[in-house]
């Protein structure tokens, strides 16, 4: 739901572009910063505020893949899937990482402190195969290196 500094916010980021339209993507981006997700509600309010159909709003939400609809883990997980980071060993590193969590793409841990997607390219064909956590990238992996990654967090978070 969004409130009434959000909708200050949002009236903000409208009144710098140069059309309702451009603020659109910039709006659900801000409340996802917010709230970690965009929510149906969020979605309703945000066509009051821009004067558009809910449909246009959810169009534009469900369309670009930063947007997320639902709540993350704590550490979101993007795993590159392209064909440069599809060829590790036996066994892809999404299922791995699948396996290891016991979540499948676009799911969460049930103790909401992983979640996990698949994605299209992280930019590392180089130095495939190539994940990112939250804002960390990381590349060159070997199922070793994902294990001490995910032992690590999990000694931060004292799991």
């Amino acid at each position: 739901m969004i409130n009434e500094v959000m909708r200050q916010t949002i009236d903000g980021i409208v009144q710098k572009l140069p059309c309702r339209d451009s603020a659109v993507v910039p709006a659900l981006s801000y409340i996802q910063k917010e709230n970690g997700y965009i929510s149906e509600s969020d979605m309703e309010d945000l066509a009051i505020i821009l004067q558009f159909p809910q449909s246009r709003i959810f169009s534009a939400a469900s369309f670009y893949s930063m947007l997320k609809l639902r709540p993350k883990g704590k550490y979101h997980i993007q795993v590159c899937t392209n064909v440069s980071c599809s060829l590790l060993e036996t066994e892809s590193l999404i299922d791995y990482i699948s396996g290891k969590l016991g979540i499948g793409s676009g799911e969460s841990t049930p103790d909401g402190l992983f979640s996990l997607e698949s994605v299209e390219c992280l930019g590392s064909c180089g130095y495939a195969p190539a994940m990112m956590i939250n804002t960390e990238h990381y590349e060159d992996l070997s199922f070793e290196k994902v294990d001490e990654i995910f032992n690590t967090i999990r000694i931060k978070e004292g799991n």
